[in-house]
C-alpha cells in the first residue's frame, strides 16, 4: 500500500514537472522566414505559406524586406531561413559560416519600366548598359529602391557596368519595397528597374510600360538558405528544415509553375534549380 502511494506521488510529480516545463523545452512550432518583397507583393508567398502550414503543423512567420536586410537578420540569428536573390551576397554569407544548405531554385527576370513617351529614347537599345547610359545622358528621372535589396544591388551593378552615374537631380532613392517603388515611379513618370513578376501584378493599375527586357544580366535567381544553428542555438533548425524541404518539393514546384497564369495571364516564376551548396 505504501509502495503504491509512493508510485502515485512520483507519477504526479512527473506530470507536474512536464506541465510546468519551460517553453524552451517544448518544440518551437514557429518558423521565421526572412524574404524579399517581390514574392510577397505578387501573392506567391501567401499561397505557399498557407499550404505549408496546412500540411506541416508549423506556423511560418514571413518578414518581407530587402535582401540586404534579410541577410542582416540571418547574420544576427533573427531568422531561421532566408529566401533571397543576390548571388554574390549569398555566397559571402555561406563563406562566413552564417548559412547552410543554400539552394538556388527558381527565377524570373528584371525589366526596365518607363513612361510611354520614353523621354530617354531607350526603346530599341541593344543591352541594358546602353539603356542606363541613355538615361544618364538624357538626365531622365530614375526611381531607385535605395534599400540595399537584391534589386537595388542589381541596379548599382548595371550603373557600374555602364560606366556612368545617374544625374543627381533626376535620381530618387525611395527606400521602399518593389511594389511601392514602382508606384512612385509611375506617379512621377520616371524609369525604374523591377522584376517582371511585380510588374505583372501591378500592370493594370499603372501607366508605365516595359521599355527594355531580355538581356542576360537581367535574369533574377532566387535562393533558399538555412541559417546555421551552430552559430545561433535559438534558431528553429527543425522547423526551418521542414519549410526548406516543402518549398523545394514537387508540390511547391507545381504551385510555382502555375502561379500567375489565371490571374495575370502568364507564369510569374520559373522552377530552375541551379546549384546545391552545403
Amino acid at each position: 500500500m505504501i509502495k503504491k502511494s509512493v508510485v502515485c506521488v512520483l507519477a504526479f510529480l512527473l506530470f507536474v514537472s512536464l506541465f510546468n516545463a519551460p517553453l524552451g523545452a517544448q518544440e518551437n512550432k514557429t518558423v521565421i522566414l526572412a524574404t524579399t518583397t517581390s514574392v510577397q507583393d505578387t501573392g506567391l508567398l501567401d499561397v505557399l505559406i498557407a499550404a505549408f502550414q496546412k500540411k506541416s503543423g508549423f506556423t511560418a512567420k514571413a518578414i518581407a524586406v530587402g535582401t540586404g536586410q534579410a541577410l542582416g537578420m540571418g547574420r544576427l540569428g533573427e531568422a531561421d531561413i532566408l529566401w533571397i536573390h543576390s548571388p554574390a551576397d549569398e555566397k559571402q554569407f555561406m563563406e562566413d559560416g552564417y548559412g547552410i544548405n543554400r539552394t538556388t531554385f527558381m527565377h524570373n527576370d528584371f525589366v526596365i519600366l518607363g513612361p510611354k513617351n520614353d523621354p530617354a529614347k531607350v526603346i530599341g537599345t541593344e543591352n541594358v548598359a546602353g539603356v542606363f547610359i541613355k538615361i544618364s545622358v538624357a538626365k531622365a528621372l530614375f526611381v531607385s529602391r535605395g534599400d540595399n535589396s537584391g534589386t537595388h544591388k542589381k541596379e548599382k551593378a548595371i550603373w557600374q557596368e555602364a560606366g556612368v552615374s545617374p544625374d543627381k537631380g533626376a535620381y530618387i532613392e525611395v527606400g521602399q519595397g518593389m511594389a511601392q517603388t514602382v508606384s512612385i515611379a509611375n506617379e512621377k513618370q520616371g524609369y525604374v528597374l523591377t522584376d517582371r513578376s511585380t510588374y505583372l501584378s501591378l500592370k493594370k493599375s499603372i501607366d508605365l510600360v516595359i521599355v527594355f527586357q531580355g538581356d542576360k544580366p537581367l535574369i533574377n535567381r532566387y535562393s533558399l538558405i538555412l541559417v546555421n544553428p551552430d552559430k545561433f542555438p535559438k534558431v528553429n533548425a527543425r522547423g526551418a528544415r521542414v519549410l526548406f524541404d516543402f518549398i523545394l518539393s514537387g508540390y511547391s514546384r507545381e504551385i510555382i509553375d502555375n502561379f500567375g497564369k489565371e490571374k495575370f495571364g502568364e507564369q510569374l516564376f520559373f522552377w530552375d534549380i541551379k546549384e546545391n551548396l552545403q
